[in-house]
């Protein structure tokens, strides 16, 4: 028992370890190859865990080696736009001034339905109101409106915005984010001024470089 607990401790934090060698894209959307570099660690660390018959090392060295081979494609996708485009394709356009590219979508093997579902995942309903759509590498879509159907802002209405920073969390389940406090202009002593709840009370705090904030309190867990 005491070496299952051991192994297990040991794969998890080398493949942390990994991860975090890997860059932070991969913990986000997944280009084909971080996918694959995803899929085949986890299978690794999984194996040297439940067979305790397999030698620690059996796991580590390939776990490491797919490491170091995605740490050396994503240099040389850097330097080389063809070798990036040979490992992770290119974006391509589905919607161009409201006219839906069938061709492409044929390419991209994307339905009619699938092209929908992922526009109103943008709060589109109507492909006609899209100046620009395209695929992402990553599997993606991103979209750009047609001007006139571009929500408006408060510098189209000729209004002065009262906030120059965007409001984000002060406290967040009891604790306090200071670096967001100071990103507003604000420090803990504003915040015992402003709150009327010790931080451990607070659920969420929400704020900007204005006096308006949001305070949702803890409810009482009885």
């Amino acid at each position: 028992m005491k070496l299952l607990v051991f192994r297990t401790l040991l794969i998890y934090l080398c493949v942390l370890f990994a991860m975090r060698l890997m860059g932070k894209r991969q913990l986000g959307e997944l280009q084909p190859e971080e996918l694959v570099s995803t899929m085949l660690i986890s299978n690794l660390a999984s194996i040297s865990i439940e067979s305790e018959e397999v030698p620690v090392t059996a796991s580590l060295i390939p776990l490491f080696l797919i490491a170091a081979l995605e740490l050396l494609g994503s240099v040389l996708s850097f330097y080389s736009r063809r070798f990036a485009t040979l490992l992770a394709g290119r974006p391509k356009t589905v919607i161009q001034d409201g006219k839906v590219d069938q061709q492409a979508l044929r390419m991209l093997r994307l339905t009619a339905a699938d092209l929908l579902e992922a526009l109103r995942g943008k709060d589109i309903y109507d492909p006609r109101d899209v100046s620009y759509a395209v695929i992402e590498t990553n599997g993606t879509l991103s979209v750009a409106l047609r001007p006139e159907k571009e929500p408006a802002t408060l510098a189209d209405l000729g209004q002065a915005a009262r906030a120059r920073q965007a409001t984000v969390p002060f406290v967040v389940d009891g604790q306090v984010l200071e670096d967001n406090l100071r990103l507003c202009g604000k420090d803990t002593a504003w915040l015992a001024r402003a709150a009327p709840l010790p931080p451990g009370q607070i659920l969420l705090l929400l704020g900007n470089d204005t006096e308006d904030f949001f305070l949702l309190e803890k409810e009482d867990k009885r």
